[in-house]
């Protein structure tokens, strides 16, 4: 009786890859996004809280959110934001932004901020999800 373990081989090759590898999880995004909700708003009535909305985030220049007073250091940041930016960011805002506001300690599991970009990706600057 001959074997074929190229199946398994194959599952433990998938289940040993990066989580960056694997596809971004809006739903679970947006669970984790409840840890931001507290400062943060996103959707069609989002508006500025401790933090400002993060209504089409991704493409935007920090500090740049009107209505929301942001620390000097993040309006002088010269950022702008896509995937690479705010994942050092949200990993240590304190330290890619020296001077922010932003009080969040940081979140450091990949897979739930490839989540959270997926989930943040779906509102575009009016708050409409796209």
């Amino acid at each position: 009786m001959k074997l074929n373990l190229l199946p398994v081989a194959a599952s433990m090759l998938f289940a040993l890859a990066p989580a960056a590898v694997q596809a971004q999880d809006a739903a679970a995004g947006q669970t984790v996004y409840n840890q931001c909700r507290p400062c943060h708003q996103v959707g069609e009535n989002a508006r500025n809280l401790v933090g400002p909305e993060l209504n089409g985030l991704f493409g935007r220049k920090a500090g740049s959110v009107e209505g929301y007073s942001y620390s000097e250091a993040n309006k002088n940041s010269g950022i702008t934001w896509d995937e690479a930016v705010f994942k050092e960011y949200i990993a240590n805002p304190r330290a890619k932004i020296p001077g922010t506001k932003m009080a969040y300690a940081g979140l450091k599991n990949e897979t739930q901020v490839e989540n959270l970009i997926a989930y943040l990706k779906k509102f575009a600057a009016d708050g409409k999800q796209q």
